[in-house]
């Protein structure tokens, strides 16, 4: 039973860990090829342009100081295409 905890554990991290690294190099990735498309083409447009899903900023007041967080995704085409590069780079790792 503990052994099946552990492995749902560490499959959470390494889904949250591909998750996270794959937008990272898709976002790297799509910002150096907005460099090179022009702003008004159809390219630009598919690799530079995110969809944005979060919640914004909230506002934690705790008398002895404040808190406030607040969590974007910005997720494009090439962020997609680098969650499952990361996932194949950590699997062929293993």
């Amino acid at each position: 039973m503990w052994e099946v905890r552990a492995l749902a554990r560490r499959r959470l991290g390494t889904t949250t860990l591909i998750f996270f690294l794959g937008i990272l190099v898709g976002s790297v990735v799509s910002q150096a090829v907005g460099l090179f498309l022009p702003e008004e083409g159809t390219a630009h447009q598919l690799f530079v342009q995110y969809l944005s899903f979060g919640f914004g900023p909230v506002d934690l007041n705790l008398i002895v100081f404040d808190i406030t967080l607040g969590f974007h995704v910005h997720v494009n085409l090439l962020s997609v295409i680098g969650i499952f590069l990361v996932a194949q780079l950590l699997r062929w790792y293993r």
